[in-house]
């Protein structure tokens, strides 16, 4: 018997609108006198093909964000969200200020920052993209906003071009 009465039963005491997973989230807050060169990180570990994380309505997240693993935010994120393997969606109550990069993004909700996909970027009908897009596929539905510039093409298109070296020409004095 419990001291307080749970019958040896164990309570769930997750927050409405936040869904469990099977991977953990660890957060390394910053070292005292750090600045900003060690900003908080929040790194979501393991990561499985059916595993998606998720940030409920309520959740309030600034700073950078990485992992290895899908991603869904409902809540708000401010500062720069990094996914290199992975989907990010921007669920309909999501409100992202991020440089926000990915594999695939899938906006349903309002993004306010640069959005790079290595694959693919899809904005819903209700969703809307402040800022630059930059990804080898889109796909804008009828109603969905972006207010920036749209550039497509592979990793080729961000690479800066090289000029040839000038030729050197050597003089003999004798």
């Amino acid at each position: 018997m419990s001291l307080f009465g749970s019958g040896g039963r164990k309570e769930d005491h997750t927050p409405a609108g936040v869904k469990k997973t099977s991977q953990p989230i660890t957060a390394s807050a910053p070292s005292p006198g750090a600045g900003n060169r060690d900003r908080t990180k929040v790194q979501a570990l393991g990561g499985g093909d059916s595993d998606v994380a998720n940030f409920g309505k309520s959740i309030v997240f600034k700073g950078d964000l990485c992992g290895d693993e899908d991603l869904e935010i409902e809540g708000r994120v401010e500062g720069q969200v990094k996914l290199p393997n992975h989907r990010l969606t921007i669920g309909a109550h999501g409100r992202v200020t991020a440089q926000i990069e990915a594999k695939n993004v899938t906006v349903i909700g309002h993004v306010a920052g640069n959005v790079i996909a290595t694959e693919r970027v899809e904005i819903q009908a209700t969703g809307v993209v402040d800022g630059d897009i930059h990804a080898p596929r889109l796909l804008i539905q009828e109603g969905a906003v972006v207010n920036g510039s749209i550039e497509m093409g592979g990793a080729q298109a961000k690479k800066p071009e090289t000029r040839p070296a000038a030729a050197v020409t050597t003089r003999k004095t004798g």
